[in-house]
């Protein structure tokens, strides 16, 4: 009697084991990127993770705001340093959609970044401001130059300067 049962413990224990290891062989991996097949496979997953241009313009969305934050905090450092983020970001996302680059060079960051920049950095809220407007209206050229009109009318495009600052 203690032999079958003890012979019976042991077959449930291995059962179990073997259960379990077999769940463990099906149950999906967090290790989503090393866990790909090869290189290759991990290169498409990146590729398809990083996705686009919307992504950068999310981010350069994003930051246009806080900007205009920064300007209306009279925090012109501030407003500088998201602006030069907004150009990295940019020139990153066109790493990955090569095509956006040519009008995004010619329409903001070839000259009209500089300007805006020279803007701020004199930390006058009159100069700053239009420093703010020439971004905007630049931006909403590159979107029309990129046949994507609709992108100009949301609410990003309605900020301007607060009517508390103005003079």
């Amino acid at each position: 009697m203690k032999i079958k049962f003890l012979s019976a413990g042991i077959a449930m224990l291995l059962a179990c084991c073997v259960a379990h290891a077999a769940s463990s062989e099906n149950k999906p991996s967090n290790d989503w990127l090393l866990g790909a097949k090869n290189d290759a496979k991990r290169f498409e997953l990146l590729q398809k993770y990083l996705r686009g241009f919307d992504q950068p313009m999310w981010e350069v969305g994003e930051r246009f705001r806080a900007v205009h934050e920064a300007l209306s905090r009279d925090n012109y450092e501030l407003a500088a340093y998201h602006w030069e983020k907004i150009r990295t970001t940019i020139q990153n996302g066109y790493l990955k959609r090569p095509a956006r680059k040519a009008n995004a060079d010619a329409i903001l960051l070839n000259t009209t970044w500089e300007e805006v920049n020279q803007a701020f950095g004199t930390k006058n809220s009159e100069k700053a401001w239009a420093g703010f407007e020439k971004a905007k209206n630049a931006c909403q050229a590159c979107h029309a130059a990129e046949s994507l009109p609709f992108m100009n009318n949301q609410p990003l495009f309605d900020l301007s300067r607060p009517s508390s600052n103005t003079k």
